[in-house]
């Protein structure tokens, strides 16, 4: 039986992101702020640099900007501009609110356009870098209405959500203190991707896996096997009708 072990490369590979994405913009924050007595607009600046360079330097070395890239890195960029520009730390809270919402409206544009954008995250969670998979939805993929259904409907629910995240760190962002919506809109950010994985599971990624892996059994049943009457024992070099 093969088993899959948690490597330490494969650790780095999946806290790395949210140390770099959450838990450091959030730590330089309230080092700036608390430790080096910094105000609330330079210390939300400063921290908002990290998350936009880390966007801006995959970007460049891997030499490929997919559309959630490009959307993050200009919303980064704007946002950062447009609070050198005004002074308001608010401001800098509702970049968070202008990346998910500018996010979640090119993802509900896309399904719209018949590409929906988070088909691109999923499709190696269901395929699994199978062969068999990745013909398997190919195949659904053309011919079957339910399969396309179900890829709409996983991209619309989290538009969805990240609109409603929107909606939810703007109003937060000019009733709250600014230090509570520091830490707050990470909890926002949390229970939006979680209710999304769930709705988005139940509604799409899940029924497209289980018609994934249904199209690939039946595909491998469906194969021809080789017919033994075909296979014959190899002849000796030395045989007669060699000879």
């Amino acid at each position: 039986m093969t088993t899959h072990s948690v490597t330490p490369s494969s650790r780095r590979r999946t806290f790395l992101p949210i140390v770099l994405d959450v838990a450091a913009p959030i730590g330089a924050y309230y080092l700036l702020r608390n430790g080096f007595g910094a105000s609330e607009f330079v210390s939300l600046a400063w921290s908002s640099v990290i998350p936009a360079a880390r966007t801006g330097w995959a970007a460049v070395t891997e030499r490929t900007l997919n559309a959630f890239a490009a959307l993050i890195l200009f919303v980064n960029v704007v946002s950062l501009l447009l609070g050198f520009v005004s002074g308001d730390a608010r401001l800098m809270l509702v970049k968070e609110s202008a990346v998910g919402s500018v996010i979640g409206i090119g993802v509900l544009v896309s399904v719209m356009l018949g590409k929906p954008m988070m088909t691109t995250g999923m499709k190696p969670w269901v395929t699994r870098g199978q062969a068999t998979r990745e013909a398997a939805w190919t195949r659904l993929e053309s011919g079957s209405e339910a399969f396309r259904r179900a890829e709409r409907r996983f991209s619309v629910v989290w538009g969805t959500a990240l609109l409603g995240e929107c909606v939810v760190r703007v109003v937060g962002a000019y009733s709250l203190p600014v230090d509570t919506m520091v830490w707050l809109g990470t909890v926002i950010m949390i229970v939006t991707m979680g209710g999304a994985f769930l709705v988005g599971g139940a509604l799409g990624a899940g029924p497209m896996l289980a018609m994934v892996a249904a199209e690939a059994k039946t595909a491998g049943a469906c194969a021809p096997a080789a017919d033994p009457a075909v296979v014959t024992a190899p002849v000796a070099i030395d045989s007669p009708e060699l000879r």
